[in-house]
């Protein structure tokens, strides 16, 4: 595993199937284990209900007021201007300013990065503008700066040229779909990436699923899948009678090992719904610094 190695608190279900109670009770047991990154994003949860707009946020916000908190190393990811799944956005570098001021406000000395999110554009003039809104709130206020899910990552790599800017990069990797090959432009410039969705949209390798589990609400087509999971399960037995460890059991640890393995990899945005998730999945991964499982992570590589 690739060291430092960081994990990140996700809450993408926030105020969708994961309500403010659970939500709680999340961050409760993200603190007692000593973490404090946590990510969160204007457009969370993106569910396609307008009242929830900004909902995760909310949540959020009223969690480190309700504890005092001001040791938190929060990512707000910034530029969708609703939560519809579509590509309006809005990275103008008035607009950036005036957000990261406000998220500032918001969130205080727990505020650590803000990323630029959902960009869609190709016009380098646009993007280095954007780029050089964000390099200030780095400047002015100390805040690192971000991109997530950005469609043209080569012009972002051109336009960053000649800005001394190290971001944090969020990017999708699993083992069903991996942008990775698209951010190939932007490594070895400094900048440190970290894998979303590692779970595949909440994907189970036994293809069970309750009408509330995120693969089901986020409108999940089984049998668009169904190739790939077959793969996997049957070499489950080949990777659990390989060595003496942990076995590989959900599709949760397929994508902890595969992502974790992966070496341009500096961390995971991890996106569990209740305690008993986050909990098997810290468990698993304190398994990964024991463990030797890269004969796992090849043959998912090459698969």
């Amino acid at each position: 595993m690739n060291q430092p190695f960081e994990l990140i608190l996700g809450s993408a279900q926030w105020g969708w199937n994961t309500d403010r109670k659970q939500a709680f009770a999340l961050l409760d047991a993200w603190l007692k284990t000593n973490r404090h990154n946590i990510d969160v994003a204007t457009n969370y949860p993106i569910n396609r209900n307008p009242a929830d707009f900004r909902a995760a946020e909310q949540i959020l916000a009223e969690y480190c007021q309700a504890h005092g908190l001001s040791d938190l190393k929060i990512t707000v990811k910034i530029g969708s201007l609703d939560n519809m799944r579509g590509p309006e956005i809005n990275l103008s570098p008035t607009f950036i300013r005036m957000m990261g001021e406000e998220y500032l406000r918001i969130f205080g000395q727990n505020l650590d990065c803000v990323m630029l999110h959902w960009d869609n554009r190709e016009e380098e003039t646009a993007i280095r503008a954007s780029l050089e809104a964000l390099h200030s709130l780095e400047t002015d206020f100390g805040l690192r700066s971000g991109l997530s899910g950005i469609a043209h990552p080569g012009v972002y790599a051109h336009a960053l040229t000649d800005l001394p800017m190290h971001c944090d990069i969020q990017l999708k990797h699993n083992v069903l779909q991996s942008d990775l090959a698209r951010y190939q432009p932007l490594f070895d410039k400094g900048h440190r990436f970290y894998a979303y969705g590692i779970n595949a949209g909440g994907v189970k390798l036994d293809a069970n699923y309750s009408e509330n589990s995120t693969f089901a609400v986020r409108g999940g087509q089984a049998d668009k899948v169904a190739e790939k999971l077959e793969y996997l399960r049957q070499q489950l037995p080949v990777w659990n009678v390989a060595f003496v460890r942990p076995p590989v059991q959900t599709m949760n640890h397929v994508g902890l090992i595969f992502a974790s393995h992966t070496p341009v990899l500096n961390g995971i945005v991890v996106g569990t719904s209740s305690v008993a998730q986050l909990v098997e999945t810290l468990d698993y991964y304190r398994n990964l610094d024991t463990f030797d499982y890269t004969d796992v992570w090849l043959a998912l590589k090459n698969a």
